[in-house]
């Protein structure tokens, strides 16, 4: 459960969503015994829908873990092309298997590095942009995000609201204070930035929603 959303919505809406079976079922099972984060069922969902609305057929991931969210994106965009940046060879490993398994090995393409490292390398554009990656270097990461993300494409943020710490000082755990001051930061950039429309959702962890505006 998150600290965002009252538990019994929560649970209700999870209730709503198909359970996934197969490969997706194996990989949320790998992640919740190893502790390894990935999307949250409703999060999963959403990025299911505004991909589809989106159309987005040229997907740009940072984060990649197991490749779980890289899978749903290839999955929902109708074979699309997801290129994801991971910093971690042993997430890498486990992600490529993954792949394989589900068939997507041509169409998901895993780029080791840092993402502030990798992103100014990147060329042309792209339809949709997901950041999950270091919650403490999203700032770092939107230059580059807003110049590759096409105008009318849109920018996913995730855990923007951090365990309910980014909403109200009574929440933060003090290790936590530079994360929570770096991701308020982060928001009211996109909230103000003339370039793009964005909103909060409070779902999973706390999703934005950023459309970068055609003139832009």
């Amino acid at each position: 459960m998150s600290n965002i959303v009252n538990p019994l919505i929560e649970e209700y809406i999870r209730n709503t969503i198909c359970k996934n079976e197969g490969l997706l079922k194996e990989m949320e099972e790998y992640a919740l015994e190893n502790h390894v984060p990935i999307v949250q069922p409703e999060v999963s969902k959403l990025l299911e829908v505004i991909t589809k609305i989106n159309g987005a057929k040229k997907i740009l991931e940072v984060g990649t873990a197991i490749g779980y969210s890289a899978i749903v994106f290839c999955q929902s965009s109708g074979g699309g092309k997801v290129t994801t940046i991971e910093r971690r060879s042993d997430m890498i490993e486990k992600a490529k298997g993954y792949i394989a398994a589900a068939g997507l090995s041509d169409h998901i393409c895993i780029l080791q590095g840092c993402a502030e490292e990798v992103l100014p390398s990147l060329e042309g554009t792209y339809d949709l942009i997901f950041l999950d990656a270091a919650k403490g270097q999203y700032m770092e990461f939107l230059a580059s995000c807003i110049h590759l993300l096409k105008p009318g494409g849109v920018l996913i943020s995730d855990n923007v609201l951090y365990k309910g710490m980014v909403a109200s000082n009574e929440y933060v755990i003090r290790r936590k204070k530079t994360i929570v001051k770096r991701m308020r930061t982060y928001l009211d950039y996109i909230m103000e930035d003339p370039k793009l429309v964005s909103c909060l959702l409070p779902i999973g962890d706390g999703v934005a929603i950023s459309y970068k505006n055609k003139e832009a």
